[in-house]
């Protein structure tokens, strides 16, 4: 019992940790583009959108080196189903979301693709060293239409959010940097070792402890951004915090655990974890898209209400088929 209880504080100190650290790390490197002269849209589209993914990248990074796979695999699709069942749920809940950006939707099919293609790449049981590779080639394309898009100002009005961001002084901005990733890694150390050391004493695989309270805990930066924005009235910006996040979570999270250690996939996440995530993006696909000129794409709580249960009832069903 009272290892359970430290390995339980871990977790929650490893969270705070992480949140915080995202939130530092952010703030440094925004800075540091912005006092070199980067594009706002830029900075917000991938530095931002990098810094939320930040937790689940290195939560990963830190399981595939100490040969918990599982639970890197876990973590990346498990912050997918929680960032659109759980963030997406709560946020249009509390301020039903409309969606009006033209990029918003470029990036939803892109989303499909994304998704799609990384599942492919699982079906086979095993994430590769090479299929990570690939994963991060995809990334790096990512990256590369941000950009391009951003010099040619085909943005529209979606940006992820960077009012909130102060432009530091720059040493201060480079400590805030340096200090944040550190805090990043010391989160993510103490996160990974009370996740292990916690499906230890339930029986239950790294897997499930990645794609619950892992997953969990590293999409709470996501869950903050999403809600202030929500509520702020800054619709496009609520969902394309979770659409850009998703998709460092699948090129980014996944493609670095591959690389670093290539993981055997197991059969529960094949049946029914990848499944629901390419149906939750289908259904975030579907409520977003404008029908008509006077009904545009719209998140309503109803349909938030659903997406909502949808995550509850996967995380009941993903522990009680752990525990049988």
């Amino acid at each position: 019992m009272e290892s359970l209880a430290i390995n339980i504080v871990a977790i929650i100190g490893g969270i705070i940790l992480l949140v915080w650290g995202a939130d530092r790390f952010v703030n440094g490197a925004a800075s540091i583009a912005q006092l070199l002269n980067v594009p706002t849209l830029l900075i917000g589209l991938t530095i931002v959108a990098l810094g939320t993914s930040a937790p689940e990248i290195l939560v990963s990074a830190v399981a595939a080196v100490q040969g918990n796979g599982g639970l890197a695999v876990g973590n990346a699709l498990g912050s997918n189903i929680t960032n659109i069942g759980l963030v997406l749920g709560i946020s249009a809940i509390a301020a039903p979301i409309v969606v009006k950006s033209s990029l918003l939707r470029k990036e939803l099919p892109l989303l499909i693709v994304v998704s799609l293609g990384a599942s492919w790449l699982l079906l086979n049981g095993e994430l590769s060293q090479l299929e990570g590779w690939i994963l991060i080639a995809g990334l790096s394309l990512l990256l590369t239409w941000l950009g391009w898009a951003a010099k040619q100002g085909d943005a529209d009005q979606l940006a992820i959010d960077t009012d909130d961001i102060e432009t530091l002084p720059r040493n201060q901005a480079i400590f805030q940097f340096v200090v944040g990733l550190a805090t990043l890694l010391i989160g993510s150390r103490a996160l990974v070792w009370g996740a292990v050391n916690t499906a230890s004493s339930f029986g239950v695989s790294d897997t499930v402890i990645g794609l619950t309270i892992v997953a969990f805990g590293t999409s709470l930066p996501e869950l903050a951004a999403s809600m202030s924005s929500a509520l702020k009235g800054e619709h496009d910006i609520a969902i394309g915090n979770i659409v850009g996040s998703n998709l460092f979570n699948l090129l980014a999270v996944l493609g670095v655990a591959g690389v670093i250690q290539p993981t055997e996939i197991v059969n529960s996440v094949i049946t029914t974890d990848i499944p629901l995530m390419l149906g939750l993006t289908a259904a975030l696909v579907l409520m977003s898209l404008s029908w008509s000129k006077e009904r545009p794409g719209r998140i309503n709580r109803f349909e938030a209400s659903l997406l909502l249960a949808s995550w509850l009832g996967w995380q009941a069903w993903t522990w009680m088929s752990a525990t049988a």
